[in-house]
């Protein structure tokens, strides 16, 4: 049997990208009631800005987590940096990423979106919980 992982013993910070509905929402949900801080990404804002205030309606990420919401576009530069500079302003880091955003047809600039990952922490190991994974720094 696997150790516990004590990778949530500290103050996580994470975005969720496509997490306005289904998945991306629950994963929100989930990593709230841990009390890690959501950045819950959508394309569109006022979808987002609805799963948020649904989120905090249900009280499920309350009182351990705070969940907020930041528009994001993950095939669009100008909008992957948006959020990485609201990341780096308001929290400082980035602990978990979890890209969620479903793409058809649709080529990510993915050096872009590696780069904005990079510059506020990246990643670079994988922590198992709750039967999965998460992303992190090494040694945390």
């Amino acid at each position: 049997m696997a150790e516990a992982s004590t990778f949530l013993d500290t103050r996580r910070h994470a975005v969720v990208t496509g997490a306005n509905k289904g998945i991306g929402l629950e994963i929100c949900r989930q990593l709230a009631s841990k009390g890690v801080t959501v950045v819950l990404t959508s394309r569109d804002e006022k979808r987002g800005l609805k799963a948020v205030c649904k989120l905090k309606e249900e009280d499920s990420a309350a009182p351990s987590g705070e969940v907020v919401f930041h528009q994001l576009d993950v095939t669009d530069s100008a909008s992957i940096d948006s959020l990485v500079e609201f990341v780096s302003t308001r929290f400082g880091k980035l602990d978990i990423l979890v890209n969620n955003a479903g793409m058809s047809g649709i080529n990510l600039d993915f050096q872009a979106f590696t780069s904005a990952v990079e510059r506020v922490g990246g990643w670079v190991s994988l922590h198992p919980i709750w039967g999965g994974f998460l992303l992190g720094k090494k040694g945390q």
